[in-house]
C-alpha cells in the first residue's frame, strides 16, 4: 500500500444537474461506495428536489452552480449574481436542510463571458465564506453530445495521470449519456490504482483559474 501522503486524490464533480442522468450516476457511486460532488442548478419539480435530498443523504457534497445558469443574467451585475446565489442556496437549504458552502461558477472563474471582472463576484463569495472550485481535468462532455464513452474515459484517466490532486469536471445534464456510460470504468480503474476518490469539503485547497489571493483588496 502507498503511504497516505503520496496517494493521488481525485475529486469527481458533476455540474448542471439534476436530470434523468443523476439517479444513474448516484447508483453507480453507491455501487462502488464512492463519494462525489454535485454542483447543481435550480429546479423546483419533485424529481429534482428528491435528487438534491438523495445527494445529501448518500453522503455526497452538494454545491451551487448558480440557480439559472444564464450567463448574461448572472454576470450582468453584482446584484443579479447575489440574487441568483441566494436563490440556489436557499433552495438547497430548504430542500435538504444543508447549507452549501461550495460554488462553481458557470463557465469557471476564468470564463470570458462575464461582463464584469470576475473579482467582483469572487469577493462576494469570499465575504459569504463560500469556496469556489474550478477543475484541472475534464472528461470533455461540455462540448456537445458527440463524445464517446471511451473518449470520456480516456480524457479523465490521462488528466489524472498528470496531477496529484485531480478536480474532474463532468456533467450530469440530460444529454450527457457518455458520462454515465464511462463512469464505472473510470471508478474501477482509479480504485485499482489505489487512488483516493473523495468529495469536496471546505478544508480542501481548491483549484481556481482566477485565485482569490491574486485579487487586490
Amino acid at each position: 500500500k502507498k503511504d497516505k501522503e503520496n496517494i493521488k486524490k481525485v475529486y469527481l464533480t458533476f455540474d448542471d444537474g439534476p436530470s434523468k442522468n443523476t439517479p444513474k450516476i448516484l447508483d453507480i457511486l453507491k455501487k462502488y461506495n464512492v463519494k462525489a460532488t454535485f454542483f447543481v442548478i435550480g429546479k423546483t419539480d419533485d424529481f429534482s428536489k428528491e435528487m438534491y435530498q438523495r445527494i445529501v443523504e448518500e453522503g455526497h457534497t452538494i454545491g451551487m452552480h448558480s440557480y439559472t445558469h444564464k450567463y448574461d443574467e448572472i454576470y450582468h451585475s453584482l446584484d443579479n449574481f447575489k440574487e441568483d446565489f441566494y436563490q440556489i442556496r436557499n433552495l438547497i437549504y430548504e430542500t435538504t436542510n444543508y447549507l452549501p458552502t461550495t460554488y462553481r461558477f458557470p463557465g469557471g472563474s476564468g470564463n470570458h463571458v462575464s461582463e464584469l471582472d470576475m473579482s467582483v463576484f469572487i469577493k462576494f463569495l469570499n465575504d459569504e465564506s463560500i469556496t469556489y472550485y474550478d477543475w484541472n481535468v475534464s472528461n470533455g462532455d461540455a462540448t456537445g453530445n458527440e463524445l464517446s464513452s471511451k473518449e470520456a474515459y480516456q480524457n479523465v484517466m490521462e488528466g489524472v495521470e498528470t496531477f496529484n490532486n485531480s478536480f474532474v469536471l463532468m456533467h450530469d445534464a440530460q444529454a450527457k449519456d457518455s458520462t454515465v456510460d464511462s463512469l464505472s470504468h473510470i471508478i474501477e480503474d482509479l480504485l485499482e490504482k489505489e487512488v483516493a476518490i473523495l468529495p469536496l469539503t471546505d478544508d480542501i485547497k481548491p483549484v481556481q483559474q482566477v485565485r482569490f489571493d491574486e485579487i487586490n483588496e
